[in-house]
Order: structure tokens, then C-alpha cells, then sequence
């Protein structure tokens, strides 16, 4: 099955090898037809804290790394 890969923005990196990723979708509304933004935090492993934040990144899906962690950090994203 192959790994969900998404783009965001790090919102927090104080925690030792890890980081928060902030990402956005953006969808129309069925009924609406309004564009609509929803966003949703995701925590990442960042092995060696090379990220910052306001760093723009792509994260993947992985096996657990802590309760938490689902997603490990990939590469910038810019």
C-alpha cells in the first residue's frame, strides 16, 4: 500500500526529534460551492532537528515512533 505523502509548514519544533507540521486542504463545499480551508496538525520524526520553524516540508506516513508520531519528515518542500 503506498505511503500518504503531504505538504505543510512546521509550526513547533521544541520537542527533541520532533516536529508539528501544520497542513491545509482546501476543497469545495458540496452544497455551497464555497472553497473552504480546513487545516490539521500532524506530529513528524525529524531525526537529526534540521527544521525550523516557518520551515515549508513534506512529511510521509510510517510506522509508530511514539504514540503521536505516525509521520516522518521527508525533505523541504521548496
Amino acid at each position: 500500500m503506498p505511503k500518504r505523502i503531504l505538504q505543510g509548514t512546521v509550526t513547533s519544533d521544541q520537542n527533541d526529534q520532533t516536529v508539528t507540521v501544520l497542513v491545509e486542504r482546501r476543497f469545495t463545499h458540496p452544497v455551497l460551492k464555497k472553497t473552504i480551508r480546513k487545516s490539521k496538525k500532524y506530529r513528524a520524526h525529524d531525526a537529526e532537528n534540521q527544521f525550523k520553524v516557518g520551515d515549508s516540508v513534506r512529511i510521509r506516513e510510517c510506522p509508530p515512533h511514539s504514540k503521536t508520531k505516525r509521520w516522518e519528515v521527508v525533505t523541504d518542500a521548496s
